[in-house]
């Protein structure tokens, strides 16, 4: 069969091949009536669009990037592969294409990655999370006018569409639970100083201290590596201490997977004699042992809302912030001895 063009649709039409192209593209000038008539034209003559074409027209790749930071454990960590597969689901939506790409435990590597990116145009925009105080990316995509959006705001003052979480009242919320359960001695094993959830979260920590009429020891809060090997070393560090902590509030589920393990190693009866609690809420952390308590947020759907943004703003399309606050909610199982 051969192939429809699009001077065919145009001749059918009586419109001008430009016009026809640049309703196909989605271009504003052409009107709604006129896009819908070349729309219903080209599904009923059964055109098919010759995509490299379309990217050279537009000067587009009609791609997304999204470049895992540095420091992270990459794809093995569980939050990564619930949040890219909310992106994998939501950008054929789109008609774009996702790039993605790993930086490992190189913050030169995924400088990099980001110039090489913009440089060569492989991508229309990006999409970023594990957002710093003052973001390096967030600048360098503001400065080469790169569009982005962001699950968090930095604290550069440069305006762009993100997902917030209620970070610290979850947090705090999550304290108290613990202290009415019977825990009173609570540490925090908490990830790097830069990052935003990381304040967040450590905040919620001292307001929900604060809470309940505890108070605040500094030899309770450890800086951790965001995986599960910096969670065991850093909960068996904790309970090597004097006097130990009866509970251990983990900034993300991953660092509670290793402290899990820790206590195990240690013979405790996590739930009882201790208790283990993360953030993030993956699908992994109800079927621990004994299960997770944790404070769940939607990663496939935040995943997938970024996405929605990032195409809007691709399209020219107005966006407005995305969600001030969108609360976690706390799951509570037997890990906290609920």
């Amino acid at each position: 069969m051969k192939k429809v063009t699009i001077r065919q649709i145009a001749e059918h039409l009586n419109l001008s091949i430009a016009a026809v192209s640049r309703a196909l593209d989605g271009y504003s000038d052409i009107s709604v009536e006129t896009r819908q008539r070349v729309l219903e034209a080209a599904q009923e003559m059964g055109y098919v669009p010759n995509r490299a074409a379309r990217q050279l027209r537009r000067q587009k790749t009609d791609a997304i990037g999204y470049i895992l930071p540095a420091g992270t454990p990459g794809f093995s960590e569980a939050f990564f592969s619930e949040f890219l597969v909310g992106l994998g689901d939501e950008t054929p939506r789109h008609r774009l294409d996702l790039l993605i790409s790993t930086a490992g435990s190189s913050l030169e590597r995924e400088k990099e990655l980001y110039r090489d990116w913009v440089r060569s145009q492989k991508v229309d925009g990006f999409i970023l999370n594990r957002i710093r105080l003052s973001d390096w990316r967030v600048r360098y995509l503001h400065e080469n006018q790169i569009p982005f959006v962001a699950m968090e705001n930095s604290l550069d003052g440069i305006d762009y569409p993100y997902v917030e979480v209620d970070n610290t009242g979850g947090v705090a919320a999550l304290v108290e639970h613990i202290h009415r359960q019977g825990f009173r001695r609570l540490a925090f094993i908490g990830g790097p100083h830069d990052l935003k959830i990381q304040v967040a979260r450590l905040a919620g920590y001292r307001q929900g201290l604060a809470h309940c009429g505890l108070g605040f020891d500094p030899d309770l809060v450890v800086e951790s590596e965001l995986s599960a090997a910096g969670g065991y070393q850093e909960a068996r560090r904790l309970r090597w201490l004097p006097n130990p902590p009866d509970a251990l509030i983990c900034m993300n589920d991953e660092i509670a997977f290793g402290a899990l393990h820790a206590m195990h190693d240690l013979s405790l009866d996590v739930g009882r004699e201790v208790a283990v609690a993360g953030f993030d809420g993956v699908s992994a952390s109800a079927h621990t042992r004994p299960p997770l308590t944790t404070l769940d947020i939607p990663i496939h759907q935040i995943a997938q809302t970024l996405v929605q943004a990032l195409a809007f703003r691709l399209a020219n399309k107005p966006v407005q912030q995305i969600c001030l606050a969108l609360t976690p909610r706390l799951l509570l199982r037997a890990s906290t001895g609920a």
